[in-house]
């Protein structure tokens, strides 16, 4: 069996800071990575559940209910635009997210002035699409008129990391998580659905689409295909990589722009040819680079090449590795060996 080609790391890991983050992927991964994230730290631990916080400080903006909904320091409670107030009224404060990349970045290029870093590596900010944070965050009714005032807060973000970072250097990644919800027909906490567009599957993909072209040519992207991780579980299982298969080919599609990697999940149960055959329906550029998520931290390496076993038998393509989501939410002590697994099953650049 011939080793996959390079790895990923989708975003978070579980170190206190960037730098350390940082030190750690170069070390025990550098020959396998194209890029290197920050680790998610700091606010972004638990990914977009900062974003309530950051949207309740607005003026014009009320939360929903009377009791905070806590999570390591922060207020999950949604949010929604207070009486007589118009959405295009509204200025959001800053959501982070520049902030964060920005600071990071420092640490990154330090790192490579040194050398710790390889000199062909880019440093890599992953971004949530719009419709997650509006799908997870705003009152359902709210939803339609907020959508565009934040997807403007979070361009600006984008905005502010492209004058700054040199686009040489840096690769965007867009997470869809929430996507997958709408596409499997969940529904949220108060019963009513996530999406609030008639056709699911032309509504995700087309505005997945839209922030992949907000990314200029000589900056890369790649998407993130997700089915959430909380407490290291989806929201729900996929019954094979259909709908991420046709989920992928839709937003390839639409954007005008080549996706430079996609990444897409594989449960630790599924090393079956049934969950792997639609990957023969992926219509890829073969310039986009391919990852799937199989490497696990409970049963590492040896899990991890049963499924590129099975995998292999379903793609004509190369593909690399990752774990099926960021493992800065996993159990302290795990990032060394997950590093360990992504480097004995996968093949140097």
């Amino acid at each position: 069996m011939s080793r996959p080609q390079g790895c990923h790391l989708v975003g978070s890991i579980n170190f206190d800071d960037a730098e350390t983050t940082m030190r750690a992927a170069a070390e025990h991964l550098g020959d396998r990575l194209k890029r290197i994230p920050d680790g998610e730290v700091g606010e972004r631990f638990h990914w977009i559940v900062f974003q309530a916080d950051r949207l309740g400080r607005a003026h014009g903006i009320e939360r929903v209910g009377d009791t905070p909904i806590p999570l390591r320091m922060l207020d999950m409670r949604p949010v929604r635009l207070a009486e007589g107030v118009r959405a295009e009224s509204l200025e959001l404060p800053p959501l982070g997210y520049a902030e964060a990349a920005l600071d990071s970045w420092g640490v990154f290029s330090r790192l490579k002035a040194e050398g710790t870093i390889a000199a062909s590596a880019r440093f890599q900010v992953s971004l949530p699409t719009p419709l997650g944070v509006v799908g997870s965050f705003v009152r359902a009714e709210d939803r339609p008129v907020f959508e565009p005032v934040y997807e403007a807060a979070l361009a600006a973000e984008l905005d502010r990391i492209l004058a700054e970072i040199p686009h040489d250097q840096l690769a965007i990644q867009w997470d869809a998580a929430l996507e997958f919800a709408m596409l499997e027909g969940l529904r949220g906490y108060t019963g009513e659905p996530y999406e609030w567009f008639d056709d699911v599957w032309a509504g995700t993909s087309e505005r997945l689409a839209r922030q992949i072209d907000r990314v200029p040519a000589e900056v890369e992207v790649g998407v993130h295909l997700c089915y959430g991780d909380v407490a290291e579980k989806h929201f729900v299982e996929p019954v094979d990589t259909g709908d991420l298969v046709r989920f992928a080919n839709l937003v390839t599609a639409a954007a005008h722009r080549p996706l430079t990697w996609l990444h897409l999940p594989v449960p630790i149960e599924r090393d079956d040819d049934a969950y792997f055959a639609p990957l023969g329906a992926l219509d890829l550029p073969g310039t986009t680079e391919l990852y799937l998520g199989l490497v696990h931290r409970e049963d590492g390496a040896r899990g991890a090449e049963r499924r590129i076993a099975t995998a292999q038998r379903h793609l004509s393509r190369s593909f690399g590795v990752a774990t099926e989501c960021g493992f800065g939410r996993a159990p302290e002590g795990a990032a060394i060996p997950l590093f360990e697994a992504h480097r004995a099953v996968s093949a140097a650049w």
